[in-house]
């Protein structure tokens, strides 16, 4: 059985070295994420030689992501199927992308079948484009800007700093009240898992290495951001919230965070914005900057 734990603060350095071997672009490689959202998915670590092994919950019982580094792959699949067989549950890998499939190809050849997870694929965006906004493709994304700037002529980005985050904090729960105003279903939506994984983020802003920026009008926040880098060329996006009632301030807070991004980080060229969860609105809405890639994912399972 694998000696997995529960990822700390102190397992940055190791983890992240192993994660730069993968290179991957999905954001389930991110160490952030792994801290910020264990509450919701409770990812676990440990060091198989020179990779780094995962084991995560999801909606089909635990699992493995693929595992991230180099050396004898089959090996480390192997060590991760004994693992399940240890604990219990039937052994399956997630969150599969199309390299990875490639790779588990080459080592186990004809070993796997693969299952889509459409719900998890993430979105990935040139950041030039983001930041740009080029093209008829984005044309009305360029007029909710210029609605904001007209609406809104006080309004300021900032960069996000020890000093600005309670701010975020304080607009989180007003977004949320807001939004639950709006629901004319008779429904609530319980999003403390997001309050969890956002004020963690929050708590250990530094420490994580994360970068945001936030935009004020008339002195008040509006909308925030938050993310990390995930890659040498892919930054994710971890955060997003603007008030839905001002007209341009998600395409704002996007396109300037793009921006900011771009001109520290030059060598980024996409931002990963994460899945839409299987939710139609945030679908259309991830849909509707055009995405440059998709990181598909997929269950990966022993054929019988």
């Amino acid at each position: 059985m694998i000696d997995f734990k529960k990822p700390s603060l102190a397992d940055k350095a190791w983890v992240k070295e192993l994660l730069d071997l993968g290179n991957y672009r999905g954001c389930d490689y991110s160490f952030a994420n792994m801290i910020i959202w264990w509450e919701s998915y409770r990812p676990e670590i440990a060091r198989l030689g020179n990779f780094l092994a995962i084991r995560v919950a999801t909606d089909r019982g635990r699992g493995y992501l693929f595992p991230a580094g180099a050396g004898d792959l089959a090996a480390a699949v192997d060590a991760l199927e004994a693992d399940a067989a240890a604990c219990g549950y039937p052994f399956q890998l997630v969150a599969i992308t199309g390299r990875q499939m490639g790779e588990l190809e080459d080592c186990c050849p004809g070993q796997f079948s693969f299952d889509p997870q459409r719900a998890s694929f993430d979105y990935l965006y040139d950041i030039d484009r983001l930041a740009d906004l080029p093209g008829k493709k984005l044309h009305a994304k360029r007029n909710h800007i210029n609605r904001f700037v007209e609406q809104n002529p006080s309004w300021e980005y900032r960069p996000l700093t020890a000093e600005n985050l309670a701010e975020c904090l304080e607009m989180d729960q007003e977004w949320y009240r807001r939004s639950q105003a709006r629901l004319t279903d008779g429904k609530t939506y319980d999003l403390r898992s997001e309050d969890i994984a956002l004020r963690t983020a929050v708590g250990n802003f530094e420490a994580l290495e994360l970068e945001g920026g936030l935009i004020r009008v008339y002195g008040e926040v509006v909308a925030f951001t938050i993310g990390s880098r995930l890659s040498s060329d892919t930054f994710d996006v971890h955060f997003e919230k603007a008030y839905g009632e001002l007209q341009g301030a998600y395409a704002m807070i996007n396109r300037e965070f793009a921006r900011q991004i771009r001109q520290a980080h030059p060598e980024i060229r996409y931002l990963n914005r994460e899945d839409d969860m299987g939710l139609e609105g945030l679908r259309k809405a991830k849909e509707s900057y055009y995405p440059d890639l998709m990181v598909e994912k997929y269950f990966a399972c022993r054929r019988g």
